[in-house]
């Protein structure tokens, strides 16, 4: 498994559809915090996008996961960059 960083950034004028849809979002994320996949999500303070940690085999594997995530179903999200990181001290290091 490998740790990557995943960088959301909302669709303007998203916010409405965005707190509508936030349940089966965070119910979406629930599932891999579950599986231990996902180590750390949440949104920017400025509201302008979100920060998230997962665990997985692939760059390919977690793009098809992602496309699954409510907020991306529903267009709320306009840019998506995921990078793999290697964290080598903190609470992240033991998943790398």
């Amino acid at each position: 498994m490998s740790v990557f960083a995943v960088e959301y950034v909302y669709a303007p004028d998203s916010e409405a559809g965005r707190d509508e849809h936030r349940p089966a979002h965070r119910a979406w994320l629930g599932s891999f915090v579950d599986q231990g996949r996902l180590l750390a999500s949440g949104p920017y303070a400025d509201g302008t996008g979100a920060l998230l940690i997962f665990t997985a085999e692939s760059e390919n594997s977690l793009l098809d996961e992602l496309k699954q995530d409510p907020f991306n179903v529903h267009n709320f999200v306009s840019g998506l960059k995921t990078t793999e990181w290697a964290p080598v001290t903190g609470a992240f290091a033991d998943y790398a």
